[in-house]
Parts: C-alpha cells; sequence; structure tokens
C-alpha cells in the first residue's frame, strides 16, 4: 500500500510518484517483476490515464510499472501494489539511506 505524493503530467508520459520506492518493493527494479498496479481511492471513475507508476528515489530503476492505464491519479490517492507479499517485505532495505516502511504524511 502507497500514497501518490505527486502526479507529473509530461509531454509524453505522465507520472504517478508514490510515497514507496525500491526501498519497499525492489522486485521490479531488479528483475522487472511485474505487479498488478490498483488505484484504491479513485476506482470507479470513468475517466482512465496512462501512467509510469514510480517511487521517490532519483534513479531511473525506482519504477513499479510503465504505461499502466489506472482511473485518473490524484494527490493522496491510496494505491496497491499487489502480490508483493513476504518476500518482498523481506527484501526492503535502506538504499540511499532512506528509511524503508516510512509513508510521506499528509496533512488533512
Amino acid at each position: 500500500m502507497s500514497r501518490i505524493v505527486y502526479v507529473k503530467k509530461g509531454q509524453k508520459t505522465n507520472f504517478v510518484i508514490l510515497d514507496a520506492g525500491m526501498t519497499e518493493l525492489i522486485r521490479p527494479a531488479l528483475y522487472q517483476a511485474f505487479h498488478k498496479i490498483e488505484n484504491l481511492t479513485n476506482s470507479s471513475a470513468i475517466v482512465e490515464q496512462i501512467y509510469d507508476v514510480v517511487g521517490p528515489i532519483c534513479e531511473s530503476s525506482d519504477c513499479f510499472g510503465k504505461a499502466v492505464q489506472l482511473p485518473k491519479c490524484s494527490r493522496g490517492d491510496l494505491i496497491a501494489i499487489r502480490s508483493a507479499g513476504a518476500y518482498g517485505e523481506c527484501m526492503a532495505n535502506q538504499y540511499n539511506m532512506r528509511q524503508p516502511n516510512k509513508p510521506v504524511f499528509f496533512p488533512e
């Protein structure tokens, strides 16, 4: 589970930046493991867009999914990255001195 920190609209690619990164789930960065990604907050929205779903670490490999079709995303939306499991959790690390499982705080 993660929250959207920022939605960046590019000229060719839109990005959803999460408060989780490869420190929490490194499998996609290491060997392009596929995980279904869902927007739980806005799951019933009719309008869908294509996003690259990435983490906050400034590394090109900090990516959970490319060209993922999701309901229109907004800052603060709750995102589920499915099938990560206990194996994904035990691989969590402190890459670049970032503490794993420390979500960004969103004031109400």
